[in-house]
C-alpha cells in the first residue's frame, strides 16, 4: 500500500501518562566497597595544566581512572554525550528532542545494547564495566553534582557511542526527515551533540594531520602533527597507562575510553573528516497485507521489522512517556519517505568490533600491527594519518567502504527491491585509497582530496570509483602541500611554524581580481579609495592587527553567502569561480555591502582584526555565552575556509557585534618519534570546565601566542611535573 498518510496515523502513538522521575541510581554497601578497592589501585597525577596523567595494573583499572578523571574536568558535557547517544534527550530537554532520540534508536535499542554488551569478548566487556564503574563512583564521591538526566551509567551505554568523531554518522541522517515520518511534524529539531553546528557557513569541521619520515627531518625521527578541528572543549587532553601495555596520551572524546587522537611511545594516529560515501539510502516500496505492513524484495514480499519504544519526554516540568512504533528492513532502518515511498538508510553499526578497533588503535607498535588493526573496518567517518617511531609514515582514506554494483548511481536513493542493488560486502583494506611510505617523505590531509596526500605521489584518481574518494580539494590542503614540498630539516619547531603558518590562499584566488576593480574605479569614491590603500599591499596573511583581514574575512563570507552557489561543499571551487568571472561592478558591490554593515556595526569599516576576533570563555556551559561587555583576548588567527592550517571559527553569538571562536583548533600536538618520545601540545583555554578552576582558561594566553606545553609522558617526568597526586575519590 503507497499511502503517504500511512506512517503519520498508524507510525506512532503517544500514551499521555505523567510518570515519576527516573530512580535515582544509588549503590548499595557491596558496589561501594567493590569500587572503593578499585580506586585504590589507580593513581591519577594532575600537571600544572591540570592534564591528567593515569595509572593502574590492567587496562579496564585504567579506564576506570581515566572516566574518573574526565567526569571531574567535565562532567556535563559526558553526560549530554550519553544523553544524545542513547535517545534520552527529550527527557532533559523536552520535544524538540524527540526526532534526535528516534533516530538513535531506530538504529539501536536499548535491549540490543545491552545484547551487544552481553555478547562482547570478556576484555571489552571488562573495559565497559570500569567505564561504568568510573562515572558512577565519580558521583558516589561527588553528592553535590546534580545530574540532568542520568545519574547512574550502564555498562551497554558505549554501544551507542563507538567512534569519537564530532558530527558521527548517525548525525548525517537529517532529522527533519525524520520528524516528519514518525512525528508527523516538521517542528524545530535539537538533534546533533551540542558541539556539532551544522548551521550554514559555519566553520568547516575537520582537521589536518601531517607526518614527516626521518629522512626529512633535522633529527632523522618521524614528525607527527595532531591538529583536530571541533568546538572548543569537545575534547579534553589525558594521559592514560596500564601495566598491560596501555601507554597513550592525547585528545580524548568526553565520556568515552579510548584517547581519539594521539600517540603511545612507538605510533601516532589521527582522524581527519572523510566525504567518502559509507551510507546509503534504500527506496523501499511497501505495502499493507492483511494488516502487516511487507516490503517489495525482487520477486518476494518481506515484512517490515517494526518495534515500539518507549521515549521518555519533558513536557511542562513533568516526564511523558511516547511510544513510538519504528521500522526497519534489512537495508537499514526507516528514516523519512518521499512521496509514496519510504527511505531505509544503511550504514556502519556494529558496535563491539567498533569499541575493540578504537581501544586497540591506541597500543599498536609498528605499521604491521596497525594494518591488522584496520582490518577490523569499523572506522567509518574519519581518515587516519599514521606515523611510527620506525620511520614509517602513511595516509588511509576511510576505512568501512561498502562495495556497491557500479550499474546503479548511489549518489542518489537507489531502489531497494532490486537486489542488485545491495552492498556486496566490504572492500579490502588494500582496494582503499591510501599511500604508504611514499618517497617524498611525507603524507598529509585536511579533509582534503586524497589525491594530493603525497604530492606527486598522491595516489591517482583513475584508480578508484568516485565513492572512495569524492572529496574535493580545499585550501588548506593547497596550503599544507605547498608549505611540505618547499620544506626540508623538520623539526618539532618549525613543524609548529608549519601548522601555524598565516598564509591564506583562499585571498590569493579572491583578492587580486577585487583590487584590479578598485584600481580601475580610480579615486571618485574616497572610502573606496582607502580601501584600495588599504588591501592592494596586503599579502593575505592572517594577524590581529590587519585591517585588510577584517575586511577580507567578511568579503569571503558575503561572496560565499550571496554571491555563489556552492556544490559539493566545494568552496574552494565556488570562490574561484566568482573570481574568474564576476564583473567588477559585482565586487564592488559585494565589497560595499561589507563596508557599509562594518560601518553600521562598529562604526567604521577599517578595524583591526583583532579588534573584531575574540576569544572568551565565561561560564563553561556546553552553549558557552559570550558577551561584548565581558573580557576577552584578541585572535590574529582566521578560519580553515580561507586555508589557515591554524583553523579559528569565530562568530556572533545572541546580542554580541565582536566574532568570538568557538570551533577549530581545540587540541595541538607535534610529536617527535625518537629514542624517547617527545611533543608539546596545546588545548583552546584549558582543561576544566568549572570557572573556578585554575585551569579553565589558563592556556589561553598560550593558545593567542603560540607558546606550547612540553608533554610529560615518562612517569619520571610526571612525577616531576605532578601538582596533584590522588587516588579516585581522595580530594
Amino acid at each position: 500500500m503507497k499511502n503517504t498518510h500511512w506512517h503519520n496515523t498508524i507510525g506512532w502513538f503517544c500514551l499521555m501518562i505523567i510518570i515519576a522521575p527516573l530512580a535515582k541510581g544509588a549503590m548499595n554497601q557491596a558496589d561501594i566497597d567493590r569500587l572503593t578497592d578499585r580506586a585504590s589501585r589507580v593513581k591519577i597525577f594532575r600537571d600544572g595544566f591540570g592534564v591528567p596523567h593515569i595509572y593502574a595494573p590492567t587496562d579496564a583499572d585504567a579506564v576506570f581512572g581515566m572516566l574518573y578523571a574526565q567526569a571531574e574536568d567535565d562532567f556535563k558535557r559526558i553526560e549530554q554525550n550519553y544523553l544524545w547517544a542513547t535517545g534520552q534527550l527529550a527527557s532533559v530537554e523536552g520535544p524538540s528532542a524527540l526526532a534526535s532520540d528516534i533516530r538513535a534508536r531506530l538504529f539501536m535499542t536499548r535491549a540490543e545494547a545491552i545484547r551487544a554488551y552481553q555478547s562482547a569478548p570478556p576484555k571489552l566487556r571488562a573495559l565497559c564495566d570500569a567505564f561504568a564503574d568510573g562515572l558512577n563512583y565519580f558521583l558516589h564521591t561527588h553528592p553535590d553534582i546534580k545530574p540532568r538526566g542520568i545519574d547512574h551509567f550502564e555498562p551497554w551505554m558505549p554501544m551507542y557511542f563507538s567512534e569519537g568523531s564530532i558530527g558521527g554518522d548517525i548525525e548525517r541522517i537529517d532529522l527533519k526527515g525524520i520528524s516528519d515520518f514518525y512525528l508527523g511534524e516538521s517542528a524545530p529539531q535539537v538533534g546533533a551533540r551540542v558541539d556539532f553546528d551544522v548551521a550554514p557557513f559555519a566553520e568547516p569541521r575537520g582537521s589536518n594531520g601531517i607526518a614527516i619520515a626521518p629522512d626529512q627531518t633535522a633529527s632523522g625521527n618521524t614528525l607527527f602533527l595532531i591538529n583536530p578541528h571541533t568546538s572548543f572543549y569537545f575534547r579534553g587532553e589525558i594521559h592514560v597507562v596500564s601495566e598491560e601495555g596501555l601507554n597513550a596520551y592525547g585528545a580524548v572524546t568526553w565520556g568515552q575510553f579510548f584517547v581519539y587522537q594521539g600517540f603511545n611511545e612507538k605510533t601516532g594516529w589521527m582522524h581527519t573528516s572523510t566525504r567518502l560515501d559509507f551510507m546509503d539510502d534504500f527506496i523501499e516500496d511497501i505495502t499493507e497485507i492483511d494488516g502487516a505492513l511487507w516490503y517489495r524484495y525482487g520477486i518476494e514480499q518481506r515484512p517490515v521489522e517494526s518495534l515500539t519504544e518507549s521515549i521518555l519526554v519533558l513536557e511542562a516540568g513533568e516526564l511523558v512517556e511516547r511510544r513510538i512504533t519504528l521500522y526497519r528492513t534489512h537495508h537499514g532502518p526507516i528514516t523519512r519517505s518521499e512521496g509514496e515511498y519510504w527511505i531505509a538508510t544503511a550504514m556502519n553499526w556494529d558496535p563491539v568490533p567498533a569499541l575493540i578497533q578504537s581501544f586497540e588503535r591506541t597500543k599498536q607498535t609498528n605499521l604491521k600491527g596497525f594494518l591488522e588493526m584496520l582490518e577490523v573496518k569499523r572506522n567509518s567517518s574519519n581518515n587516519t594519518v599514521y606515523a611510527d617511531a620506525n620511520g614509517s609514515v602513511a595516509y588511509f582514506h576511510g576505512n568501512f567502504v561498502p562495495r556497491r554494483n557500479p550499474s546503479f548511481d548511489y549518489d542518489l536513493p537507489v531502489p531497494g527491491w532490486n537486489p542488485r542493488t545491495d552492498w556486496q560486502g566490504l572492500h579490502d583494506i588494500s582496494e582503499l585509497v591510501r599511500v604508504i611510505d611514499p618517497p617524498n617523505g611525507w603524507v598529509q590531509n585536511c579533509n582534503s582530496t586524497p589525491f594530493t596526500s603525497a604530492g606527486v605521489f598522491s595516489p591517482e584518481r583513475k584508480n578508484f570509483p568516485t565513492y572512495m574518494a569524492p572529496d574535493p580539494e580545499n585550501f588548506r590542503g593547497v596550503h599544507a602541500v605547498r608549505l611540505l614540498e618547499a620544506g626540508n630539516d623538520w623539526t618539532l619547531d618549525s613543524l609548529l611554524d608549519l601548522a601555524y603558518d598565516p598564509a591564506l590562499p583562499a585571498f590569493e584566488v579572491l583578492f587580486p581580481p577585487l583590487v584590479d576593480a578598485l584600481s580601475n574605479r580610480g579615486s571618485s569614491d574616497a572610502r573606496l579609495k582607502a580601501v584600495y590603500e588599504t588591501i592592494q599591499s596586503w599579502r593575505y596573511l592572517a594577524g590581529a592587527d590587519s585591517v585588510a583581514m577584517t575586511i577580507a574575512h567578511f568579503y569571503g563570507l558575503q561572496v560565499l553567502r550571496n554571491e555563489v552557489t556552492v556544490v559539493g561543499r566545494d568552496e574552494k571551487g565556488a570562490l574561484e569561480s566568482f573570481a574568474s568571472t564576476a564583473s567588477e561592478e559585482q565586487q564592488i558591490r559585494a565589497l560595499n555591502s561589507v563596508l557599509d554593515d562594518l560601518v553600521e556595526r562598529y562604526g567604521r569599516w577599517n578595524l583591526p582584526w583583532g579588534e573584531v576576533n575574540r576569544l572568551q570563555r565565561l561560564t563553561g556551559d556546553i552553549v558557552e555565552p559570550h558577551s561584548d561587555d565581558q573580557d576577552s583576548l584578541p585572535v590574529g588567527l582566521a578560519s580553515g575556509r580561507w586555508g589557515a592550517l591554524a583553523s579559528y571559527g569565530s562568530k556572533r553569538f545572541e546580542g554580541t557585534q565582536k566574532l568570538y571562536g568557538y570551533s577549530g583548533n581545540s587540541f595541538v600536538a607535534v610529536v617527535e618519534f625518537g629514542d624517547r618520545v617527545r611533543a608539546k601540545t596545546m588545548l583552546a583555554g584549558g582543561q576544566a570546565s568549572d570557572p573556578q578552576s585554575p585551569h579553565f582558561f589558563d592556556q589561553s594566553t598560550r593558545y593567542i601566542e603560540r607558546k606550547f606545553k612540553d608533554v610529560a609522558y615518562y612517569r619520571e617526568e610526571v612525577e616531576r611535573v605532578a601538582r596533584v597526586r590522588y587516588q579516585p575519590g581522595g580530594r
